[in-house]
C-alpha cells in the first residue's frame, strides 16, 4: 500500500513542520489565525490579511444559540451528556447552504460574475443586473443577500473597512457591492450579510471558494464549545422539549 502524501505537516519525532515552519515557532511568535492562513494558503498572512481573517472568524463564532448549529449542539448535548464532541459535531453537521454555507456560493458567483463581467465587456453594474434578474425569473435565491436578524449586517461594513483600509478590496467587495444594488431594484432592498461579506474578501485574498464554508465551521466550532459547555454546566438532561402540534388523521382502526 503506498503511503498518504500531504504537503501539510512533517511530525517526526521532537519535529512538528506546518508548510515548513516550525510549531514552536508559532506557538511563540504567531497566532491561531496565522496558523490557520498558513494552512490553507501555504504562506504566512500579511498583517492586513491577519486582520480580516481574525475579524471573519469572531464574526461568525456565534449568534445566539438559537441559530442551527447552536441549537442542534445543544438538542444533541441535551439527549446524550457523555459526549460533548458528539455535540459539537451535531452542530458542525447543521451548518450548510442555507446557514453558514452561502459563502461559498457566493464566492462562485463572485468568480463566475466577474468573468462574465471581463468576457462581455459589461460594466459590473450591468452584469449584476443581468445576474439579478436571471435569478427573480428562474427563482433562485442569491447567497449572501438578506437575513433573517438584521435589516443591516453589522458585521459587512467592518470586513469592508478593513479591506479597504488594509489595500485588500477588489473585485469581490465591488461585485457583492454591485449585486446588493442590482438586487434591491430587481427584488428589494437585501443587505450584504455576513457570508456575502466574507465571500467577497476571501476573494479577493485569493481563497478558493470552498473555504467560505469552511472558515465558518472553523469560526463556528469556538461559539459552539461554549454553548454545549453552557448546556452541561447549567441545564438538566432531556430539558429542550420542541412543542409540536399533530395535524395528521385522526383516529382510525383496523376493524
Amino acid at each position: 500500500m503506498d503511503a498518504w502524501r500531504t504537503g501539510l505537516v512533517d511530525a517526526r519525532d521532537g519535529q512538528i513542520r506546518l508548510r515548513g515552519y516550525d510549531v514552536a515557532s508559532l506557538m511563540t511568535s504567531g497566532s491561531f489565525t496565522d496558523v490557520i492562513f498558513l494552512l490553507h494558503r501555504g504562506e504566512l498572512p500579511t498583517p492586513a490579511e491577519r486582520r480580516l481573517l481574525n475579524a471573519i472568524l469572531a464574526g461568525v463564532a456565534d449568534h445566539g444559540s438559537g441559530a442551527p448549529s447552536c441549537a442542534t449542539a445543544r438538542l444533541a448535548l441535551s439527549g446524550n451528556r457523555q459526549s460533548v464532541s458528539a455535540a459539537v459535531a451535531a452542530g458542525i453537521l447543521a451548518v450548510g447552504d442555507d446557514h453558514g454555507g452561502a459563502g461559498s456560493g457566493c464566492m462562485e458567483m463572485i468568480a463566475a460574475g466577474l468573468e462574465r463581467a471581463k468576457t462581455t465587456g459589461a460594466s459590473l453594474d450591468d452584469t449584476a443586473l443581468a445576474i439579478a434578474t436571471e435569478a427573480r425569473a428562474a427563482g433562485k435565491r442569491l447567497a449572501g443577500f438578506g437575513h433573517r436578524v438584521h435589516a443591516t449586517d453589522p458585521r459587512t461594513a467592518i470586513l469592508f473597512d478593513l479591506a479597504r483600509s488594509g489595500g485588500v478590496a477588489g473585485g469581490g467587495v465591488a461585485f457583492v457591492e454591485a449585486m446588493e444594488r442590482a438586487i434591491a431594484t430587481v427584488v428589494k432592498p437585501l443587505p450584504i450579510n455576513i457570508d456575502g461579506a466574507l465571500a467577497a474578501v476571501l476573494h479577493d485574498m485569493g481563497f478558493a471558494p470552498v473555504f467560505g464554508r469552511l472558515v465558518f465551521i472553523i469560526g463556528r466550532v469556538a461559539g459552539l464549545t461554549a454553548e454545549v459547555a453552557e448546556e452541561l454546566a447549567r441545564e438538566k438532561p432531556m430539558r429542550i422539549r420542541i412543542p409540536v402540534t399533530y395535524d395528521g388523521v385522526e383516529p382510525r382502526s383496523l376493524d
